[in-house]
């Protein structure tokens, strides 16, 4: 057990929070904002979010792009379907990209006093032309560190 104590939000949750704020009260282009957004990440980040943002807009032109806690996301009804956090979001080692239960990726059903969770398989249909896609872009990505 650790004998220091974390009190309150850190900073980046702060700043997070704030640009949320001002996400709510702004009524910007989704798609300015989120370039935007990338244009701010560290050079690395930068080049993983340019090329995931072209990816979600050719595999799933139905979600609309727009900033989530300062984070460039896509939407569909309103609902944030997916969003990129770059590592410099909050001081992590990795980027992430993070799915939301507007995805619709997981089934739950109360099974007496539990709650069963199971992943839809028929949901991943969907995205796997563009995991497909990823998986290619990473494996370049990994070529082109080699070639330095």
């Amino acid at each position: 057990m650790s004998t220091t104590r974390k009190e309150g939000f850190s900073a980046e949750e702060k700043a997070a929070m704030k640009a949320r704020a001002r996400e709510l009260k702004d009524k910007t282009d989704g798609e300015s904002a989120v370039r935007a957004a990338i244009a701010k990440m560290a050079p690395a980040d930068r080049a993983i979010g340019k090329r995931l943002h072209e990816l979600v807009k050719a595999a799933a032109p139905d979600l609309s792009p727009k900033t989530w806690y300062g984070m460039p996301a896509y939407a569909k009804a309103g609902k944030v379907v997916c969003f990129f956090r770059d590592a410099g979001k909050f001081k992590e080692r990795y980027a992430m990209l993070g799915f939301n239960d507007a995805a619709q990726l997981v089934k739950t059903e109360k099974v007496g006093r539990a709650r069963r969770c199971t992943l839809v398989p028929y949901a991943f249909e969907g995205i796997s032309t563009w995991l497909q896609r990823l998986e290619r872009f990473a494996q370049v990505v990994e070529r082109t560190k080699g070639a330095r």
